[in-house]
């Protein structure tokens, strides 16, 4: 087509003589030696009547000098430029159509001959087009042997990495063998270090356990027989099984396996188990008030006591109160011995059952040997991490290198080098990025995350020209409506650049990207048509 247009000034140097508006394709209908017929064939006329302004055919081919058939053409030669035709409705309507002006002959217009200018803007734009065609093209060339020569180097590369996969398949598996050969004693150490570590620990506790049931017998036992009977259980209510808030004798005797006492032996074997949740030392934690009565009294009777005789009526006293009051017992006879300071009066050993110990529980440091067993495992795991991850990453490679050497990249090639870059637009509002191949997206000019336009999805041209779009799909969804995508449509230019983007409907954008890979191979140049250009 661009040969065409170039060649089209030669074509003009023939003048054919034919009737007003008729062009030079359709003159021999036109023979004023015989009559008219009717382009359609609806009628014939004498040839006077053609361009008589009376609209004899109904087509309007009688009259295609005149304006007197409104669906008539009228051809403007436009010598120097390109030829048109016009609605006849236009002849001698007083506005110039052609550039020739000879659609205004009889309307009183001068128009001004343009055609020549027209014809020389046209001609450069013309070659400015041939020359980015030309020079695209001779990119594309250089486009296409670069991708020869990469695809060959790819090729390359990816034989080698396949062939290396097996060598580091073989090294991993053989790391693999050694670590789990390592973990082995390793296993074994730890196990060992947390068996005697677990064991130490029961011991521990089983210690504590006896402990705290030897100071609940002593401190049950208040008369110090070596044994605790019904009566002495009873001075704890807290063991109470009824709920009614008191121990009674028979609920006491049933703690005690139906015995009426017990010896240390048995109440460390059988009976404190049954009542270790619910017992609750004489002894008041430090950090819980005193009851209110003995808080009360204690000061009061300390300070009017003489040197013995109001010891041992307070010792009555605590004697007859015994039965009634159970486990004051131990707190009055601490606090109110005559002659002797609080601090002075012996304490019951049992340790306050709250606290837990944290120290024991915690597991201690391996030993040297352990600790020489887990290095030598952990080695061998960081070196079998580091080949697995080498392979994995070999593996990745060689997927990408298959999918980049399969990939359609035009029919020699041409559009590979598009396949790791990334064009942006930006506009207005909106900062638009096609990474071909891959996706197309949006982001708002001032700041904001980008929204998908589409993945790619596959070559979109024409059957004839399958190459000359690209179809992106399956974008950021519209609000009630589709998936955004995007069509690229790839024009010839001697730079890689988006020109631009626009929504022609909803959800739907098109994109053009000027990439010398889309320049056809041009025509041959012309010959040169020394000054035979016009008429």
């Amino acid at each position: 087509m661009l040969l065409v247009l170039l060649l089209l000034p030669m074509c003009w140097a023939v003048e054919v003589k034919r009737p007003r508006g008729v062009s030079l394709t359709n003159h021999h209908f036109y023979d004023e030696s015989k009559p008219f017929t009717c382009l359609d064939g609806s009628a014939s006329v004498p040839f006077d009547q053609v361009n008589d302004d009376y609209c004899d055919c109904k087509d309007g081919s009688d009259e295609p000098g005149t304006a007197a058939c409104p669906n008539g053409s009228f051809h403007c030669t436009n010598t120097g430029y390109k030829p048109l035709y016009i609605s006849s409705r236009w002849v001698n309507d007083g506005v110039c159509d052609c550039c020739d002006g000879t659609d205004e002959y009889n309307s009183g217009i001068v128009c001004e001959n343009t055609c020549k200018e027209k014809g020389r803007k046209e001609r450069e734009t013309l070659q400015q087009m041939a020359e980015v065609t030309r020079e695209g093209f001779r990119l594309k060339k250089i486009l296409i042997e670069d991708w020869k020569r990469a695809r060959e180097e790819k090729q390359k590369k990816l034989t080698e990495l396949q062939a290396g996969k097996k060598s580091l398949e073989d090294q991993v598996e053989l790391l693999r063998t050694l670590k789990e050969e390592a973990e082995k004693p390793e296993k074994e150490a730890k196990d060992q270090h947390r068996k005697l570590w677990e064991e130490q620990l029961a011991a521990s506790k089983a210690q504590r356990e006896q402990e705290l049931a030897t100071s609940a017998f002593q401190e049950l036992d208040d008369d110090m027989d070596g044994a605790v009977s019904v009566a002495e259980l009873q001075t704890h209510p807290e063991l109470d099984t009824d709920g009614d808030g008191a121990l009674s004798e028979g609920e006491a005797q049933t703690l005690l396996g139906g015995d009426t006492q017990t010896d240390a032996a048995s109440f460390s074997d059988r009976i404190w188990a049954a009542i270790r949740d619910k017992y609750r030392s004489e002894v008041l934690p430090t950090d819980l008030p005193s009851p209110s009565a003995p808080a009360l009294t204690e000061p009061k009777e300390e300070q009017p006591l003489g040197p013995s005789q109001p010891a041992e009526e307070e010792d009555e006293e605590e004697e007859e109160t015994e039965e009634e009051e159970g486990g004051e017992e131990g707190e009055d006879e601490d606090s109110q011995v005559p002659g002797e300071q609080p601090k002075e009066t012996p304490p019951p050993v049992v340790p306050p059952q709250t606290v837990s110990p944290t120290e024991e529980d915690k597991m201690p440091p391996y030993d040297e040997q352990t600790q020489a067993f887990i290095n030598a495992a952990q080695e061998a795991r960081n070196k079998f991490e580091e080949a697995e991850r080498s392979l994995k990453d070999v593996e990745e490679s060689i997927r990408n290198l298959e999918q980049e050497i399969s990939f359609d990249f035009g029919p020699n090639g041409e559009f590979a080098y598009l396949y790791s870059q990334c064009y942006e637009l930006t506009t207005n509002e909106y900062v638009y990025r096609l990474c071909p191949f891959k996706l197309v997206s949006q982001k708002p000019k001032l700041g904001g995350s980008p929204t998908s336009l589409g993945t790619w999805g596959s070559w979109a041209g024409p059957d004839h020209d399958k190459f000359s779009a690209m179809k992106y799909e399956q974008g950021t969804g519209c609000w009630q409506g589709p998936n955004r995508s995007t069509t690229v449509r790839l024009l010839c230019g001697k730079e890689t650049v988006v020109t631009s983007t626009t929504e022609p409907s909803r959800c739907e954008y098109l994109m053009e990207l000027m990439t010398p890979a889309a320049c056809p191979e041009p025509p041959p140049e012309p010959p040169a048509s020394g000054n035979r250009d016009e008429l």
